[in-house]
Parts: structure tokens; C-alpha cells; sequence
């Protein structure tokens, strides 16, 4: 095994993966620069992250063979970064590439000159030439040569991409006006897209796009339109019984290779796990499905069993890999299950699950259903009750077997924006399901604001025990989200005020004058871009996020700056989304904010008396789209500007329901309450 490379001083696991290849790795920074000044050679900048399959199929065939180290080293100064720890880097240069092969991935390679400026770079390639694709040592060569020989060639490449990066990130308020009518015509255009056997939008791969379904949520509360609600019902039914949900540890692989969600890319991201349980949330209060709700619940648990930190925060990921094979960890054969659940229940195991001989996964089997327990208990002559119970002591035995494999590798990085995202959604289903998700929530979001502030500046990870890099637009766009969520959840005044603090950071450090956030603070390092996207990806969007958070504060406050905010992030990216309502879905559901006005709901009373709590009962488990929840006390001297004026009733708890800039009267019968309700949701 080679001796540790400078990467061994690093904290990032993926970059300690690398830690002992033959590269002489740098981490960026300007030592690396400063030497490929010094040395004349061109930048290897190699982008991935701990979870990437690729990324390591990638360095066991090239990072770790010492021919290609050698010749990286004599060509190239070589950089790796951890995409999750330096997302800023990631995004400039994987734009560069898109825009140089039309699309982009990891593993990134991206070859840059001296001064940080890329000319060429491509994604995986491959040790010799195979698949289509050039073999990475005829890459690193003809590289070399050219920046070596053709200059002028080098000169005009950087000048062409860097114009490029810089036309993705212009963007222009819309000369017209906001149109209302966007989000219908969005839906009407997305719809188009969806499986109507499969689920999902499109063919393989797939991906879940929560986004997107919510939409159709939001858009079937406001219509009626049966369509909305089959495609999300038919979406949540059918990944929740592929093989990219974890039928025995809980909780969403990545995406499926294939448009049934059987075959996943088996690495487990947190904001996949936080995401999805609000989908499915969300799916349960329209629906009353209560498998949508097993899935919320199994999805969290799975997240604080297996995901939490001793102090609350929340890991980043696990691998696709263990011992070298992806998805070995999680599939099984009939012996194995037999071994475990015994002769009685294995061929019942085995059927529901569908786990057989020949397999569906490289000979083995990944667990999937194909039919439900009542159909299982026709086909094998036994009670609904009886099957239900060998399925779930099956489940249990399964995963104690499992849990004794050798595990994928856990990627223990605390990232400030995805525990964001999971502080969210354990603040909505504890509000709904249970408290215990609520304190787990509250937990996580104290562990951010005590261990990932500096100076009054939120941080963007932890790990190893300290915070470090300043956060970037996500974290704080998140950050700010969740503590409004957690706001409605609990009551709790401290978690409204720190909103309102980390917007004002963003106003005070990324607003761009000509309108939006920059992805990056004024005070941090300076790339060769500055990106101000509006566009959802894996995540969405940091500005769409943001105007929904300022059209919430502004709601819940009445300072008309908020307002104002809101109003120039939904024009600058108006017309984007008009065009491509796919990359927008956060951005439309901001629009319906704007446009639609949200549910406003105040209960007036004392929250430990039971007249309160039949209110909120009402409130807490109502489908409502674009809500404003606020609980406060009789006589509460700094109530927001929403629950101002707003007495209790005779003593009583009260409470008071207002949308389309109209009040109901107040009422204190909590099935009066959820008929307003009602009507304020109504088509």
C-alpha cells in the first residue's frame, strides 16, 4: 500500500478514501496552484463524494493503479475535492463541463490551468478504452499535450467556457407581469411525463422528483382534479414497493436504474430520507393511506436509529458499496431467509418479498413486493392477522441478520442545509404523527445553531469533532425553513427569531443587487463564478426556498420587506420557470404562495388545556397547502403581527381561520374549525 498523501491531514471521508492512492493529491487550495504555476503543468481536478459508486469504481481502476498515478503525477498537478464539503467548487466546474459534453455526473474530471480556469473534463472515464469512452491515460496524455503545445488553443477554450458559465448565471426579471395562471400551466405540463403504470416521470433511470408530486398535491387540493392525486398516489405506492425503498431496514436508496423501482443505485442520502417522508406525509393527510404513513415512520426511524450523531445532528450518507460489491449489504437469497425465519414462514417470506433462486440482482435478490399481505394470505391459506404478523417478525430477523454484515461505509459529516431539510420533516410528522419526531427536530436544530456558528456566521459542516467552511445559500435558505417548521410545531418564539436572523444574513452577505442570492457569501473565496441559480436539483432550489420563507415571514410578521423580497425573487425567475417548469417546481409552489395567499390559522389559548388541544387536533392533522400555523397564549405580550388583536373567546381557546385576505368568524368548536378548514382548502 502507497504511503498517505496530503490528504491524510483532511477531515472529508471520501478525500481519506483517497488518502493512500499513488496521486500526489492536493487539496484545493493555493499550494496547489501555486505549484502548477510553479511547474508549468495543467490542474487535475477530480470532484466526488463518499456514497458515489462510480467515483469508486473510478479510483480503484485508475487512483490506485500505479502506472496511471505515475503519469498524473509527471502530467498534472492533481486536486481532489469532496463535492459535499465544497459545493461552491462543484457547481462552477461541473457547469463548465455540462457545457463542454452536454452533460455532467460523478465522478467530475475537469483539467483547469494556473489560474483556476478550466479548458476541458468529462466524468468517469475508464483505465483503457472501452464502452465508447477513451481510456483515462490517452485522456491525461493528449491533455497534457495540448496544453503544453497549443496555447493559444487552451486560451480560447477558458474565454468560450468561462463566457459560458457566466450566460448560465444571467439571469433577468420578467418585463411582464407574475402570472397566476404559471403553476396550472406547469402541472398541465409535467403531468404529461408521469408513468401511468410505473409512476414517477419518464423511464430509466428514475428519480423520485418529491418536488414535482407535491405539486400535484398542492395542485389537486386547489382543483379537484382526480388525475393530480392518482399520479401521486400511483408514484408513492409503486417506489414504496421497488427495491429502492429498504423493505427491511427502512428508509430511500438513491434512485432506480430502471423504471420500476426495482434495481437502485443503493447508496442512502440523507436528503432523500428527508424529502421523501414529506412527500409521503403529505400523500397520508389527503389520501388517509395509511401505508403512505408506514412509510413516513420507518423512513424517520431509520434515519434517528441509524443516521443521528450523540449530540443530535444528523450524518450525510451511507455507500453504495460493501466489500468492494455494490449492494451486497442488502440482498438476500431463499437459503438465507430460510435459515433465519424457519421452514414455516420462508416460502411466505420469500413470496412477498419476492426473494428466488435466480434472483434479480446479480444472482442474489433485492426485496421487493409484488402483492399485498391480503393477497399473501389468500395464496398461502393463512389470516390477513397471521401473515401480517410473520411479515413484520420476518422484518425483524432480517435485520438483525443484516446489521451483523460487514456495513457500508457511513459518511459522518454533519452538512448544516441537509440536516436543514431533515429538521423539516421531522417537525411535520411529529406535528402530525408523533412528538417524538418533534424533540429529534429540536435536538438536530440546536446542535446547528450551537456547533455551526461562528461569530454570529452559520458554518456549512462538521466533522471530526469541529465546524468548518462558511455556510453557503442552501444552509442558511434551509436552516431558516426549518425553523419556521419547527415554529408551527412547537410554539416555541426562538425558533421564529432565528428565521428572521439567518434571512437577514443572506440580505447582508449573498443578496445580488440586480435581484437574488448568490449561492456564495461577499466574504468568501472567490471562484471563477459566482452562481445565482433558481433551478431545483437533488435539492431544491436555495432561492426558491428563500422566497418561501420570506413570503412566510412576511405573513407571520407584516414587515413588508419581506414582501418585497419575495416579490423580486419570483420575477427574476419568472420567465425560467415559464419555460422549464421540470428544473422549477420550488419556485411554483412559491408562485402559488404569491399568488393563491396561504391558510392563515391562529389558536388562541393555553396550550396544556384541553380545549386548545381539540383545536390544534384539528389543525395539526388537516391537509393544508400553503399554511401559516401559530399557537399562542391569552395575553401574550410579543405575540407576531398575525396573533395580534385576536382575544380568546369567553376564556376559551379560539381560534381564527383567514385566507384570500378574508377572516372567518373566530370559533372555539373544533368541528367548525375543521369545516373552515375544509372550505379553505375546497376547489
Amino acid at each position: 500500500m502507497s504511503r498517505p498523501n496530503r490528504l491524510a491531514l483532511e477531515t472529508s471521508p471520501y478525500l481519506l478514501q483517497h488518502a493512500r492512492n499513488p496521486v500526489d493529491w492536493y487539496p484545493w487550495g493555493d499550494e496547489a496552484f501555486e505549484h502548477a504555476r510553479r511547474s508549468n503543468k495543467p490542474v487535475l481536478l477530480s470532484i466526488g463524494y463518499s456514497a458515489c459508486h462510480w467515483c469508486h469504481v473510478m479510483e480503484r481502476e485508475s487512483f490506485d493503479n500505479e502506472e496511471i498515478a505515475a503519469l498524473m503525477n509527471e502530467l498534472f498537478v492533481s486536486i481532489k475535492v469532496d463535492r459535499e464539503e465544497r459545493p461552491d467548487i462543484d457547481d462552477v466546474y461541473m457547469r463548465a463541463v455540462q457545457l463542454l459534453i452536454g452533460r455532467g455526473g460523478w465522478p467530475l474530471t475537469a483539467f483547469l490551468t494556473p489560474d483556476r480556469k478550466p479548458f476541458h473534463g468529462g466524468t468517469y472515464f475508464p483505465p483503457v478504452d472501452r464502452h465508447g469512452l477513451p481510456g483515462f491515460p490517452r485522456i491525461l496524455r493528449a491533455v497534457s499535450e495540448a496544453y503544453r503545445e497549443r496555447p493559444a488553443d487552451i486560451a480560447r477554450a477558458t474565454d468560450e467556457l468561462l463566457a459560458g458559465v457566466a450566460r448560465l448565471e444571467a439571469s433577468a426579471p420578467t418585463t411582464g407581469q407574475i402570472d397566476p395562471t404559471l403553476p396550472a400551466r406547469a402541472t398541465d405540463a409535467l403531468l404529461r411525463h408521469v408513468d401511468g403504470v410505473n409512476g414517477g416521470l419518464g423511464g430509466a433511470p428514475k428519480f423520485p422528483h418529491p418536488q414535482v408530486f407535491q405539486m400535484f398535491l398542492r395542485r389537486h387540493a386547489a382543483t379537484g382534479r382526480p388525475e393530480l392525486l392518482e399520479a401521486v398516489r400511483l408514484t408513492c405506492r409503486r417506489m414504496a414497493a421497488g427495491g429502492m425503498y429498504d423493505h427491511v431496514g427502512g428508509g430511500f436508496h438513491r434512485y432506480s436504474v430502471d423504471e420500476r423501482w426495482l434495481v437502485p443505485h443503493f447508496e442512502k442520502m440523507l436528503y432523500d430520507n428527508a424529502q421523501l417522508p414529506r412527500l409521503y406525509l403529505d400523500a397520508y393527510l389527503a389520501t388517509g393511506d395509511e401505508g403512505f404513513r408506514r412509510v413516513v415512520i420507518e423512513t424517520l426511524d431509520y434515519v434517528l436509529r441509524e443516521m443521528r450523531d450523540d449530540e443530535g445532528g444528523l450524518y450525510s450518507a451511507t455507500d453504495a458499496d460493501s466489500e468492494g460489491e455494490e449492494g451486497k449489504y442488502f440482498v438476500w437469497t431463499p437459503s438465507e431467509v430460510a435459515a433465519l425465519v424457519g421452514p414455516a414462514d420462508a416460502d411466505l417470506v420469500c413470496r412477498y418479498w419476492d426473494i428466488t433462486d435466480e434472483g434479480n440482482f446479480e444472482g442474489r435478490s433485492i426485496a421487493h413486493t409484488t402483492l399485498t399481505v391480503p393477497e399473501l394470505a389468500r395464496q398461502c391459506g393463512r389470516s390477513v392477522d397471521a401473515t401480517a404478523e410473520a411479515i413484520d417478525r420476518a422484518r425483524g430477523l432480517l435485520y438483525e441478520a443484516r446489521h451483523k454484515r460487514i456495513p457500508p461505509l457511513r459518511d459522518e459529516k454533519i452538512i448544516t442545509a441537509w440536516n436543514a431539510l431533515m429538521i423539516s420533516a421531522l417537525a411535520d410528522a411529529g406535528r402530525v404523527l408523533d412528538v417524538r419526531y418533534v424533540d429529534a427536530a429540536v435536538a438536530a436544530a440546536d446542535f446547528l445553531w450551537g456547533r455551526l456558528r461562528r461569530d454570529g456566521r452559520l458554518l456549512h459542516i462538521w466533522a471530526h469533532g469541529s465546524a468548518k467552511q462558511p455556510a453557503f445559500l442552501d444552509d442558511h435558505a434551509f436552516l431558516a425553513a426549518a425553523c419556521l417548521d419547527l415554529y408551527e410545531a412547537t410554539a416555541d418564539r426562538r425558533h421564529l427569531d432565528r428565521a428572521g436572523e439567518l434571512m437577514a444574513v443572506l440580505d447582508d452577505h449573498f443578496h445580488d443587487e440586480r435581484g437574488g442570492y448568490f449561492y456564495t457569501p461577499s466574504d468568501g473565496e472567490s471562484l471563477i463564478a459566482r452562481s445565482k441559480s433558481g433551478a431545483d436539483g437533488a435539492l431544491p432550489s436555495g432561492n426558491a426556498i428563500a422566497t418561501l420563507v420570506h413570503l412566510r415571514l412576511h405573513a407571520l410578521t407584516g414587515d413588508a420587506r419581506h414582501g418585497a423580497r419575495a416579490e423580486e425573487l419570483l420575477r427574476l425567475y419568472h420567465d425560467a420557470a415559464a419555460e422549464q417548469p421540470f428544473a422549477y417546481a420550488t419556485y411554483v409552489e412559491a408562485l402559488e404562495w404569491y399568488a393563491e395567499t396561504p391558510i392563515e390559522v391562529v389558536i388562541v389559548g393555553r396550550p396544556e388545556s384541553d380545549d386548545a388541544r381539540a383545536l390544534w387536533e384539528v389543525a395539526r392533522t388537516t391537509y393544508l397547502p400553503r399554511r401559516i400555523l401559530v399557537r399562542v397564549a391569552p395575553g401574550d405580550p410579543d405575540p407576531p403581527a398575525l396573533a395580534r388583536e385576536r382575544p380568546a373567546a369567553e376564556g376559551r381557546a379560539t381560534a381564527y381561520v383567514c385566507h384570500h385576505f378574508t377572516c372567518s368568524s373566530p370559533t372555539t368548536d373544533p368541528a367548525e374549525l375543521a369545516g373552515l378548514l375544509a372550505a379553505a382548502t375546497r376547489p
